[in-house]
């Protein structure tokens, strides 16, 4: 009887050694290249030159957040090592700086990287290599596709969503509308058009009067302006980048074709596009956003403004506050913390991908209230309401309801 005891006791000896060694080994840390118990080392690619350089202040503004982030103590003791390159929008540039990035600078994923064309370039790359594309500044639908592309996760609003509005607005306030529409030739560009073919249905064919395209290397777009406007449609659906959009609104006011106006929100901001076009020729131009604008002074006294305003005070004093890039950069920085602080001792690409993919009701201060962060598994899309606003005097009045374009297939 007493063998039997003692085996038992050794037995369980064992089984509370093993249970004390697995918990040991479930505690460690657990890293993959580009973290270490001192670093967490960030990639990012953007236009910081060429035709989409004003989008450029997005990664100024993250190396800024990130050096806040370090200033405070960095994540779970580690610090951030923001490596940040520039691309000029040129996908075959993208590619060869996202080589650098994750074989030679060995970052921990790819953040934030901008442009759909640039990210479309190395998206297979990324994917196959298993590293993090994660947060990408482009809302093209297809970054939502954790099926196929379980390594890529988008931001923003998707394009095709966003366009879904702009169209079930038309069809319910202008059903006679005669619409022209300049979209930039590229996944971008198409990636809207798309959207706003579907969310007009069967009245695409008959709405829209005119479709003109646009190449991003044209040093202007005034003849397609001038083409649209032949064509005599009072709606304009406006699909371009910052410097194009100023130049189609001033084109606009200089030749008297004063359309219904709608532009895409990723051209919306007050600094880079509407003042330089002149903001008295932006007036009563309808947009969308899911951000807070800076410059609307209904914002004065909330928290969420008040911290920014303090963040750039700080580490980013020579930012024009009246550029909304500089609020998206902002917010998808503090989307980056709340992921790599969830991931705890855990930092590797695939626990990475499982927090990213794991945000639950998340509200950041430069949302729009009643806007939040949500992903699982099946949705990598973290953002997908917007709300419609149109622009008065200097600033955006948004109106009606936060909206969501649900985008079919």
């Amino acid at each position: 009887m007493s063998a039997i005891h003692l085996r038992l006791g050794a037995l369980a000896a064992a089984v509370a050694l093993l249970a004390v060694s697995s918990g040991h080994a479930l505690a460690q840390k657990r890293y993959d290249v580009g973290a270490t118990d001192t670093e967490i080392k960030i990639g990012n690619i953007m236009p910081y030159s060429g035709p989409a350089s004003a989008y450029g202040v997005i990664g100024k503004t993250e190396a800024a957040y990130f050096n806040k982030i370090n200033a405070e103590g960095g994540i779970n003791g580690r610090k951030i090592n923001f490596i940040s390159y520039d691309d000029a929008y040129s996908p075959p540039k993208t590619v060869e700086q996202a080589r650098k990035l994750v074989e030679s600078d060995e970052v921990l994923l790819i953040f934030n990287s901008l442009g759909t064309p640039p990210n479309t370039a190395i998206q297979k790359y990324m994917n196959q290599k298993k590293v993090p594309q994660l947060f990408v500044a482009t809302g093209a639908t297809k970054w939502n596709d954790p099926k196929d592309f379980p390594w890529t996760m988008g931001w923003q609003p998707n394009y095709q969503s966003e366009s879904i509005i702009y169209a079930r607005y038309i069809l319910k306030n202008h059903p006679n509308a005669r619409i022209a529409v300049l979209y930039q030739n590229d996944d971008y560009g198409k990636d809207y058009l798309k959207g706003f073919k579907d969310g007009l249905g069967s009245k695409a064919a008959s709405m829209i009067m005119i479709e003109e395209s646009y190449e991003v290397s044209e040093p202007s777009i005034d003849s397609h302006i001038v083409k649209l406007w032949s064509s005599g449609a009072d709606v304009f659906f406006n699909i371009t980048t910052p410097k194009f959009a100023a130049q189609a609104i001033k084109k606009n006011a200089e030749i008297g074709w004063k359309p219904l106006h709608f532009l895409n929100n990723v051209s919306s901001s007050v600094g880079s596009v509407l003042k330089p076009a002149g903001l008295e020729n932006a007036q009563d131009i309808i947009s969308s956003n899911y951000l807070k604008d800076p410059t609307d002074p209904q914002w004065k006294n909330d928290p969420g403004m008040i911290a920014w305003n303090e963040f750039l005070d700080k580490y980013y004093p020579e930012a024009n506050r009246s550029d909304a890039a500089v609020m998206y950069g902002y917010t998808v920085a503090q989307g980056m913390v709340h992921v790599l602080k969830a991931c705890g001792d855990n930092l590797t690409h695939e626990n990475i991908m499982k927090q990213a993919a794991s945000i639950r009701d998340l509200e950041l201060g430069g949302l729009l209230p009643g806007i939040k962060v949500n992903t699982s598994p099946t949705d990598f899309a973290p953002l997908a309401q917007l709300q419609l606003m149109r622009f008065k005097g200097d600033t955006w009045e948004r109106f009606g309801d936060i909206l969501s374009g649900d985008v079919g297939g």
